[in-house]
């Protein structure tokens, strides 16, 4: 560790991201950061020294008086989910991004830290300050990211607006995950990315692709590490990491690789496990959605994190543990379709939800027609939820599972990048009556969720399907892990590949007497206001109580504000300037002039009372 140190620090003062700090000025404020070395476990041998930033001293750290900056990160289902429109794939990733980016001098006092004179251990220690930006730091991120997408669009009009909108969309942080339809335009757009990108001193290498001829189009230093030295065309291809995704180069396939580290029979050790099984895009959602329904019966009796679980259900849990190994062998395509965007005719989404008293589910696919007139069905994404405790009726979770099935689809349609035609939902449930409904009313809770479905989509884009064709009630029910690719969760069902046009008929409500969901007929009643205003002008007979005398000074004040406002505007000479609190002694003349004003004092002695007032406007 300690040769590893000093190495990681040798190349941070080789590339000039530190440097000796100068003797603090008068007054001139600074802070230091403690510093520590971390190994990632996928890279023993590799160190990253790190700046502590949320150190605190006298209860308080850098990050604390740091502002982190706007979010301006794509989304990482979004990222993912373009990463598979294309036949050709490749990632790739910015090397030390956030030390690619100036600190302004003014500001680096604030990143100073002790070290070894020359980065010999024999010499003193110095302090130093680093001169860019630090993994670590709260506005790290939000500068690097916007320093990204700014170099891209200065060097648009050079390099081509596809590639900036490559740099914008298609990278999380310093990774970046891309599919094109043929080599060709891969290498042309990735050799140009390369060039615009080092135009702002960042270096785009650690490639890796489906195609053996996009990687032998670059040279060696720029692929990843473990395919530098491989003979592409005959060794095997080790297995990649996309955004935490494992990728299998060769079969172009995403596949899992459970943790098989002994965690703690507590609430903490249960949730690591279940977390440690990374499917951001569902296709495990069957299999998680157990073992998120197990938690919740294990921690009903407890809430202390590290207090052991009830014994008599631990081999429920060892056994749903255990079972997670066989998703090593499961295997799910990355592209929606096997065939170039070029030759794709048409593409439709399809999302089926369905519940059950313990989770709800919904499940999208997307159906793409090419050139030739074969069909072909994707899996996009599944999403699952444990059922809201309490327990609802089962036709209000069918409910929650509609909207989320709803939810899924805006969050397709606005991130995928597809132009897809209008999306269709299934249900094994005669909840889609409801959202047909126009005649009677529901009570709080179904009319929202109502609500929320008809203000997204149409009640004619929902259909019904039996439950033996709903692949959403695979994850309500929950499947083994060896079980999964035998079903029809990531391959859709059926009926789907001879599906050409739908239509639905408008169902009038079941059971509507007896629906504990509808209110009843003459229960209810509607109640409305009605409110008139009177166009009476206001009079001035509230100033009946003051005197005449008291009449006049207020309207020679008011003759002596507008004159003085008057004034002020053509001369700066005025000594009334601030008339609001002019004490000027008002002279008889003005007086003698407002008290001759007889027509504005009958106007204003007109006027309501005050009690006639306050009686009018209420």
């Amino acid at each position: 560790m300690r040769n590893h140190f000093f190495t990681f620090m040798g190349k941070v003062f080789e590339n000039g991201h530190a440097e000796v700090a100068p003797t603090l000025k008068d007054f001139e404020e600074c802070w230091y950061l403690p510093m520590f070395g971390v190994y990632h476990p996928k890279k023993p041998g590799q160190i990253r020294v790190v700046f502590d930033s949320s150190a605190k001293f006298q209860s308080v750290s850098l990050n604390d008086v740091l502002l982190t900056g706007p979010d301006l990160n794509n989304k990482l289902l979004g990222v993912l989910m373009r990463f598979r429109k294309d036949s050709v794939a490749f990632i790739a990733d910015i090397q030390q991004m956030f030390h690619c980016f100036l600190v302004k001098e003014k500001d680096r006092n604030f990143l100073r830290f002790l070290w070894y004179r020359d980065n010999d251990p024999s010499k003193d220690v110095i302090e130093y300050r680093m001169r860019v930006h630090i993994f670590g730091n709260s506005p790290s991120p939000a500068v690097a990211i916007y320093g990204l997408k700014r170099s891209a669009q200065e060097g648009e009009a050079e390099y081509g607006s596809d590639v900036r909108q490559f740099v914008e969309r298609d990278f999380y942080v310093d990774d970046c995950l891309k599919a094109m339809p043929s080599n060709e335009t891969a290498i042309n757009l990735l050799r140009r990315a390369q060039e615009i990108l080092a135009c702002s001193n960042l270096r785009l290498h650690k490639i890796a692709s489906n195609s053996q001829e996009l990687m032998e189009a670059f040279p060696s230093q720029d692929r990843c590490s473990d395919l530098r030295d491989l003979d592409l065309g005959t060794n095997s291809v080790p297995m990649q990491r996309s955004l935490g995704l494992l990728w299998n180069l060769k079969s172009d396939t995403f596949t899992f690789q459970a943790s098989q580290e002994e965690k703690p029979f507590t609430r903490q050790g249960v949730l690591s496990t279940i977390n440690s099984l990374y499917d951001p895009l569902g296709f495990a959602a069957p299999v998680t959605i157990q073992g998120k329904a197990l938690l919740r019966d294990l921690t009903n009796e407890t809430s202390d994190w590290d207090a052991p679980l009830p014994a008599e259900q631990r081999i429920l849990w060892e056994e749903w543990k255990n079972s997670l190994t066989a998703l090593s062998k499961l295997n799910v395509a990355r592209f929606y379709a096997p065939v170039p965007s070029t030759e794709i005719q048409s593409q439709k989404l399809y999302i089926f939800s369905d519940a059950s008293v313990k989770a709800i589910a919904a499940v999208a696919y997307i159906k793409t027609m090419d050139s030739k007139g074969q069909c072909h069905i994707g899996f996009v994404m599944g999403k699952t939820k444990l059922a809201p405790y309490p327990e609802h009726t089962v036709p209000r979770l069918e409910l929650c599972a509609a909207v989320l099935a709803v939810e899924v689809a805006e969050f397709i349609t606005s991130e995928i990048g597809i132009d897809l035609k209008d999306t269709e939902f299934y249900t094994d449930s005669k909840v889609y009556i409801y959202i047909y409904n126009e005649t009677r009313r529901f009570y709080v809770y179904v009319n929202n969720r109502v609500l929320r479905i008809r203000r997204s989509v149409h009640p004619n884009q929902w259909h019904y399907v039996p439950t033996d064709q709903n692949p959403a009630d695979h994850a309500t029910r929950a499947v083994a892990a060896d079980h999964l690719k035998n079903t029809t969760w990531l391959s859709g069902p059926k009926f789907l590949y001879n599906l050409k046009q739908t239509t639905t008929e408008a169902f009038e409500l079941v059971g509507a007497e007896s629906d504990v969901e509808i209110r009843p007929l003459g229960v209810y009643k509607v109640s409305t206001l009605h409110t008139t205003t009177s166009d009476s002008r206001l009079g001035s007979h509230r100033f009946q109580q003051f005197s005449t005398w008291s009449l006049v000074r207020a309207i020679t004040c008011l003759t002596h504000i507008t004159r003085s406002f008057r004034s002020m505007r053509t001369s700066s000479l005025n000594e009334c300037k601030g008339w609001p609190h002019c004490t000027k002694v008002y002279a008889v003349s003005d007086l003698e002039h407002s008290r001759n004003k007889k027509p504005i004092l009958e106007r204003l002695r007109a006027l309501p009372t005050k009690d006639q007032y306050i009686r009018t406007v209420y």
